[in-house]
């Protein structure tokens, strides 16, 4: 059964969050940084969208284990679109050198014309997003930063999305 998209929080920025998930899907413990990683991925089959959604503490090296792992559920998933989403994040310690080298790496949605956008309601976390985005403009031409979830949307001509957890091994 697939859980209704819940729009969490009475400010300005909903989140992603499904019904289903309790905000846990694909939380792992990582051993090397002794946490569990702050993101979960979630998919809408009917619309092809890929969710990934961030909370809390947002490391150098935290982005780029779900840069690699992005690649993987984009892949399982056959996804046309994605949304990251930066709404539930309460620390961002992303370096400039870790954005730009992210940039260079091929996209992990390879094809050009799949939208994918990124919600980034802070001021800092929509910088380094932006930046990230005319780093990769060339291979990026069609991603997005908005800062809330409803402009995501509209920028993927969506009005009624049904997200399920979506696991890899």
């Amino acid at each position: 059964m697939k859980a209704d998209l819940l729009l969490v929080g009475d400010g300005p920025t909903p989140r992603l969050h499904s019904a289903k998930s309790n905000g846990n899907i694909g939380r792992k413990f990582n051993l090397r940084e002794g946490c569990f990683v702050s993101y979960y991925f979630e998919f809408d089959a009917t619309n092809k969208i890929l969710g990934a959604h961030f909370e809390g503490r947002v490391t150098d090296h935290e982005l780029k284990e779900y840069y690699r792992a992005a690649g993987k559920y984009l892949a399982k998933t056959a996804a046309r679109a994605a949304i990251t989403d930066f709404s539930d994040v309460t620390s961002f310690k992303v370096s400039p050198k870790t954005i730009r080298e992210l940039a260079e790496l091929p996209p992990a949605m390879p094809d050009p014309r799949w939208p994918r956008v990124i919600v980034a309601p802070a001021a800092h976390i929509f910088g380094i997003a932006r930046m990230f985005q005319l780093q990769g403009e060339s291979t990026r031409p069609n991603l997005h930063v908005v800062t809330t979830l409803k402009e995501a949307w509209a920028v993927l001509g969506v009005q009624k999305v049904k997200f399920e957890p979506v696991h890899i091994e």
